[in-house]
């Protein structure tokens, strides 16, 4: 890479630190994760160890935050108030021990671990023990004085104690503002009742409360300070340690963290980490790490400092939640159903703990809505047990090469058409019956009862026929009996059960035009669409040589559901299993020319309990008169049958006027048809 594509990738990553440090530190608004943020920051810093002569002079590795507001006044910290550095593994966190061993030779070293809150850094000044001034870290060098804020935090002491020390004549504190869980569930429930801004997070709602230029909305919020350090001590503290500090300051009144460890080796401190990543459910406050600090204070001194951060303490960060990487390219899978799901191949990454590879992208809507293509710079989340996702497309990094992904125009299982309705949310596959994919749910669904009734065939063996390769589709159904010596093979399978499977198939071969259309699983076609359907049409050749304004004509048939039935019949394979099904001799009566149909089209409901008869029952009989029976109340609804303890839907019926029979009447108006 030549050094004007280095300067031009340094600048862009840059440009994007400044806008999140202004974002994350001036206006307490984060724009991205602090593990994407960290992700940019070491990609910069990368950068600028290969190519040292292209650093630039603004770069933020120099850094802390962003520029303090104007509506507070400003003040200059009399010592820096530095960020610390970070590691992410215990490979990283034995690196940082061993950098310090080696500028602290034949030195015993213990560690100083406490939590590392997620919350706002603030410094506090004592003069002979009176607060007197509270002031933000701002951009490290400067902050803003908000001590009239800092005054309402509850349990931050205005005026320092001790029973077993002098008090300093000056004292400036460090620490961290924050929002207990707690009282930050407490605080966006009570915001929801009155219909007021809701939180995203307790770092976000505590910022915004020191913000306020009126202390008395900081006051009714439940902010909380914990310290955890020692800027400045007039006259000398002559405390050793880091952890003596901390137990100095307790006695002083202020709060520390829940959780504190001394660890002799940097093995404890790996130990001390992941007992607390375990039990940082159960915390009182939001942590996103560990700080790790060389417990002696003389040797932080000899340890010194970077330009940016100690050498003495690092921050040793939990798993990420988000991170950056890139999509290679995006894979098409088939569910049972044949919907369509695209999955993005990512460069692997890891995020939470566990290495991600691929991602879900679900449908095609949510990958125009991301706007995501295959070489695109993305940020995927996972937090806990949850399945990743793709939370932002990084366009700042888009190549010139990046491909626009589009939908399929066949199916990457079958070749089928690929096929999605306006309207609809998810593209499927149209070759239902063939679709290896879809076949375990293809079967199950043609052997059901209201289907052809084949009994026998659950799924567990169906599961082993299609392991013995002797179903590829239904039709093949009608060919087991040539494998009788196979079917015997199968556990639990013996002699009469087969005997059993292949009678119950023989029988399924005489069936009903309407049960058959419902056993091929056309998408949206159920029992009604399929007696409407078979009433229509009458024929499997007329009904195959429909168009979608012929089907739309139909009963119970929609705009969408017509497209689903054409498109069905205009899929080549599912017509190939279709006549391979009618020359295994599945067949029917031929047409009849159709009864009297009184009720054809109208659309009835069912509810409660009837006593004279079922409502499977009644529910035929009002088919037979060419009704559609629904299962909920529609502006379409002719009648509502009322049995006993019909609840809700008699409600609907009444208030929508829809006409309401009780089961006597009911029986009373079916006389006149039978």
């Amino acid at each position: 890479m030549d050094n004007i594509a280095v300067i031009s990738q340094m600048r862009q990553l840059i440009n994007l630190l400044a806008q999140h440090n202004h974002a994350y530190y001036v206006m307490d608004q984060p724009s991205i994760t602090d593990s994407e943020y960290d992700q940019l920051f070491h990609q910069l810093k990368a950068l600028e160890e290969q190519y040292p002569d292209c650093i630039q002079a603004d770069t933020p590795t120099n850094k802390v935050g962003g520029q303090a507001l104007s509506k507070f006044e400003n003040m200059t910290h009399t010592v820096p108030m530095l960020s610390l550095g970070n590691v992410f593994n215990e490979e990283e966190l034995f690196a940082f021990a061993r950098r310090a061993e080696e500028r602290l030779p034949n030195q015993q070293i213990q560690y100083d671990v406490e939590l590392k809150f997620d919350g706002l850094a603030i410094s506090l000044w004592y003069e002979n023990g009176v607060l007197v001034r509270g002031v933000t870290r701002g951009d490290g060098e400067t902050g803003e004085v908000i001590t009239e804020n800092i005054k309402t935090i509850r349990n931050l002491p205005k005026i320092l104690s001790s029973d077993t020390s002098a008090i300093p004549e000056l004292l400036e504190v460090r620490g961290e503002v924050l929002m207990p869980k707690a009282g930050f569930e407490k605080l966006n429930a009570e915001n929801e009742a009155k219909g007021e801004k809701t939180f995203a997070n307790p770092r976000n709602a505590a910022a915004g409360s020191l913000r306020q230029l009126d202390p008395n909305i900081a006051a009714a919020r439940p902010l909380a300070f914990y310290a955890y350090g020692i800027a400045q001590c007039e006259p000398m503290h002559h405390l050793n340690t880091m952890s003596e500090s901390l137990t100095w300051l307790n006695q002083l009144g202020f709060a520390v963290g829940e959780r504190h460890f001394v660890c002799d080796s940097i093995q404890d401190v790996q130990a001390a980490y992941e007992k607390i990543n375990q039990e940082r459910p159960s915390l009182s406050v939001e942590i996103d790490g560990m700080v790790i600090k060389v417990n002696d204070l003389k040797q932080q001194k000899q340890l010194g400092f970077l330009s940016r951060e100690p050498r003495w303490a690092t921050a040793y960060k939990f798993p990420a939640v988000a991170a950056l990487t890139t999509v290679d390219h995006i894979d098409w899978q088939v569910g049972r159903t044949g919907a369509l799901t695209p999955v993005a191949r990512l460069n692997p990454v890891a995020v939470g703990g566990v290495t991600i590879s691929n991602v879900t992208l679900h449908n095609i809507g949510e990958i125009h809505r991301l706007d995501v293509r295959i070489g695109d710079t993305v940020s995927v989340y996972r937090s806990g047990d949850v399945i990743p996702k793709v939370e932002k497309v990084w366009l700042d990094f888009r190549p010139d090469t990046a491909i626009p992904v589009v939908l399929p125009e066949c199916c990457p299982v079958c070749a089928s058409p690929v096929v999605m309705p306006e309207g609809e949310a998810l593209a499927r596959c149209s070759g239902g019956l063939y679709c290896a994919a879809q076949r375990i749910e293809a079967i199950r669904h043609f052997v059901s009862r209201k289907a052809m009734d084949i009994e026998g065939l659950g799924d567990r063996w169906a599961e082993s026929l299609l392991h013995l390769d002797l179903l590829k589709d239904v039709s093949d159904i009608y060919h087991l009996h040539e494998h009788r010596e196979k079917l015997l093979t199968i556990e639990k399978m013996g002699e009469k059960s087969v005997q059993n499977l292949i009678d119950s198939i023989e029988n399924s071969k005489k069936t009903t035009f309407a049960n058959f259309i419902f056993a091929l699983g056309i998408r949206g076609v159920g029992e009604n669409t399929s007696r409407m359907l078979s009433n229509t049409f009458q024929t499997l050749e007329a009904l195959r040589a429909a168009d979608v304004e012929a089907l739309k004509k139909t009963p119970d048939v929609g705009d969408i559901t017509a497209e689903w039935i054409a498109d069905f019949f205009q899929a080549e394979h599912n017509l190939e299993v279709v006549n391979r099904l009618i020359e295994a001799g599945i067949h029917w009566d031929a047409p009849i020319a159709p009864s009297r149909q009184p009720l054809n089209g109208e659309s009835w409901v069912i509810t409660g309990t009837l006593s004279q008869m079922g409502r499977e029952e009644a529910t035929q009989i009002l088919q037979a008169l060419g009704a559609r029976v629904s299962g909920s109340i529609s502006s379409k609804t002719k009648c509502l049958v009322a049995g006993e303890k019909a609840g809700s839907k008699l409600e609907k019926a009444e208030k929508a006027g829809v006409k309401v029979m009780t089961e006597a009447e009911f029986l009373e108006f079916i006389q006149q048809y039978q």
